[in-house]
């Protein structure tokens, strides 16, 4: 197969990651994903390889998660169930993970989709992959948190790092600061976790400061871009241009892994964020562009957060698809009738109209110069201050 061909993660049975219908992670958002990459002919488009998900890879999980959590999520979707105590030391059991039947099992196939994503790049096979129902970057090795429970985007680096590969970039665009994942390579040179998400002090895990830049043994090896609620389409990009391309291109990677969760836009009911489906296009053709420019073209991307379930997150990640396999849909393009009619079917409410919001994507790049006076800039330089010189760059000029 050639080896610019991408790989599809679907499996229908990841909708079994289910916190129940009153929870905000409703796997609906998946199959919705899923009819609407379909009924946009992506899955059917050449050089789109879209394959169901392996069984589990114990020992992959283990490489990620420690022994005695991996026991406490089986037991607690069991039938026996775990003490509620206990399950809280995990994280477990709580209003962000509540526990349900089957927990381990469906929370292993969105590792090991992820998993079976990074081999398909380590084979050879394949120099794209995409896992949107992946992207759980807050669980840690021992505990779950915020609606994750394994970390697949970890699974996924770890696969290429014990494949060889020894510099990987990690862009998350959720607008959660990736915790989980920057916690679990806090002290490893080979892997660079740069977080572009609102700040910290206004929104969960809460952490994610410009200072936070990697530990002893591996200094400058977290980026974190900590951004003011309310940042709309042109300060979240011009964050992004200011930031993710000189650091990317300073470390050279060899693959570059990214998150994209959806849950900055403006209509997500978890965040501040004021973004379009438009400027998260924009954003994602950028990382195309740079693992085009420095990792050879290998790219894995995953989904993560994003909780307008119609309105935004099918949107996102058909676009995500498309811009992955090359065939970007033009911003334009009206929503096929199918789909809306089966997305009003299963919710009640109407689907949008176009694969737009209307943002035509400028922004002023950070070259045009720092402006001291603005909120987003001087959060930007935080980050640029505190990180740039490590990598030989200057934090006022490109």
């Amino acid at each position: 197969m050639a080896d610019s061909d991408v790989y599809v993660v679907w499996d229908e049975a990841v909708t079994g990651y289910d916190f129940g219908p009153s929870h905000p992670m409703h796997p609906l958002r998946l199959d919705l994903t899923a009819k609407l990459a379909i009924d946009f002919e992506l899955f059917d488009r050449d050089g789109v390889d879209v394959r169901s998900i392996s069984d589990l890879d114990e020992a992959a999980l283990a490489r990620v998660h420690d022994d005695d959590y991996i026991t406490a999520v089986k037991e607690a979707g069991s039938p026996a169930g775990l003490d509620h105590g206990e399950a809280e030391r995990f994280g477990l059991g709580t209003d962000d993970v509540p526990v349900f039947e089957n927990m381990h099992s469906a929370s292993a196939m969105l590792f090991q989709g992820s998993v079976d994503a990074a081999r398909a790049i380590t084979s050879g096979d394949y120099r794209r992959a995409v896992n949107f129902s992946g992207g759980m970057h807050h669980a840690m090795a021992d505990r779950a948190s915020g609606f994750c429970v394994y970390n697949d985007v970890a699974g996924a680096i770890t696969e290429f790092l014990d494949a060889g590969f020894e510099r990987i970039v990690y862009i998350d665009l959720d607008a959660h600061h990736g915790d989980g994942v920057e916690a679990l390579f806090w002290d490893d040179p080979r892997v660079l976790t740069i977080s572009i998400h609102e700040s910290g002090k206004y929104l969960f895990p809460g952490t994610g400061y410009p200072a936070d830049i990697g530990g002893l043994r591996a200094a400058a090896s977290a980026a974190n871009i900590a951004l003011p609620p309310r940042t709309g389409d042109e300060d979240w990009l011009r964050a992004f241009d200011a930031t993710v391309p000189a650091l990317v291109e300073a470390f050279s990677p060899q693959v570059i892994v990214s998150q994209h969760g959806c849950d900055g836009h403006r209509m997500d009911p978890l965040t501040h964020m004021r973004l379009s489906i438009d400027a998260m296009r924009v954003a994602t053709e950028r990382v195309r562009r740079l693992a085009e420019d420095h990792a050879e073209g290998r790219w894995l991307s995953t989904g993560g957060g994003g909780y307008a379930i119609i309105d935004v997150v099918p949107r996102a990640w058909t676009n995500l698809i498309a811009i992955a396999a090359d065939a970007d849909i033009d911003p334009g393009t009206r929503i096929p009738g199918r789909w809306a009619h089966y997305a009003q079917t299963k919710t009640g409410r109407e689907a949008p109209l176009t694969m737009t919001d209307g943002f035509d994507g400028s922004f002023t790049p950070w070259s045009h110069g720092f402006d001291p006076e603005t909120e987003l800039d001087r959060a930007v330089m935080g980050t640029r201050k505190n990180l740039f010189p490590f990598f030989g760059l200057d934090p006022y000029f490109d």
